[in-house]
């Protein structure tokens, strides 16, 4: 899927977007696009991949992917052959406070993806999914499911290899609940969980980019693919843990703090909806998930819920819109 072709990864500079990268690189494709809206960590991370392989050519690009004329410019410029998209707002309680920037970002930003792969014949697209798009209690949660709507319509609809994949929590990217921990550790606590019932799937970065690659690579189009996480770990037993794991002693030495369920988040997490059917693939570990089908009058909501977000409409409108298009997002109140 990946030798020898242009290979555009959207988000690069975050820590999945980064790690695909990586692993793309040692695929040899023929030229490995970056892209990301942040300078410094595409920076940085052109510095990286072109010491590590020198022989293939990186090309560093900022963009915004809600640009859809920059966007336009980079398909038709590149040609790329397949799409890794990783670009996302993920933060459950920011977006909660910032619900226009979780739609234009998540939601219009994965559609112009989308729709400039169809246009420009992008033989591979997978989307970068979350659990949190399950049974959404979030705007981001919602958000991310209205993009796995945008990729499963496009792939029906085109024809497409195009492709979602879901994974729970990974562990040390940026802002995640381990290295927040371990910094609050080092200062001495309190150490911060916010329910003491509050529960999560956890893989690390490296597995995280692999399931996105195999999904990939199987799908024939519209699939979910899922991670087969195990069992979810308790966020309070975590804490506890890496307390002793640095020689010391919970609720003496460091204290834990139960703050409350913040904005957005649930007590637990579910990898597929029970309508989903899934069913083993060929790699072990990976499942299949057979998407439900689509809202009535899809597109037409669609184009609802971004015009009241491009003209920053009241927070209970852009809620009102999600629910529309995602019946099981749970809405405030």
């Amino acid at each position: 899927m990946i030798h020898g072709r242009t290979v555009l990864v959207t988000g690069a500079g975050g820590s999945i977007g980064s790690e695909l990268c990586h692993q793309v690189a040692a695929v040899k494709p023929s030229s490995l696009l970056l892209l990301g809206h942040g300078e410094n960590p595409i920076f940085e991370l052109d510095l990286v991949l072109k010491d590590r392989f020198p022989a293939l050519p990186v090309v560093p690009i900022i963009a915004d992917i809600r640009d859809r004329i920059r966007m336009r410019d980079v398909f038709a410029r590149h040609r790329p052959g397949v799409v890794f998209h990783a670009a996302a707002h993920k933060h459950v309680p920011l977006m909660e406070d910032h619900p226009v920037e979780a739609v234009t970002n998540n939601v219009l930003g994965t559609l112009q993806v989308v729709e400039l792969s169809v246009e420009h014949e992008v033989l591979h697209l997978a989307l970068v999914s979350t659990d949190k798009a399950v049974r959404a209690t979030s705007v981001m949660g919602a958000t991310k499911r209205v993009a796995e709507q945008i990729v499963q319509h496009a792939a029906r609809r085109h024809r497409r290899h195009f492709v979602s994949v879901r994974f729970g929590n990974v562990i040390g990217t940026r802002g995640s609940v381990v290295p927040n921990f371990q910094r609050q550790i080092e200062a001495g606590g309190p150490v911060t969980v916010t329910h003491p019932g509050m529960r999560r799937y956890f893989m690390t970065c490296p597995e995280a980019a692999g399931l996105v690659l195999q999904a990939a690579a199987m799908g024939q189009g519209g699939e979910i693919f899922v991670l087969d996480m195990g069992q979810p770990v308790s966020i309070l037993q975590l804490a506890e843990t890496m307390i002793r794991q640095a020689g010391k002693e919970p609720g003496r030495d460091i204290a834990i703090e139960i703050t409350g369920i913040r904005p957005g988040e649930k007590l637990y997490e579910e990898p597929y909806f029970s309508t989903e059917e899934a069913e083993p693939t060929e790699m072990p570990g990976i499942l299949r998930a057979r998407s439900t089908r689509l809202p009535q009058r899809f597109v037409t909501r669609l184009r609802a819920l971004l015009r009241a977000a491009l003209r920053s409409a009241p927070e209970a409108e852009l809620r009102r819109c999600l629910a529309e298009l995602v019946p099981d997002y749970a809405t405030p109140g």
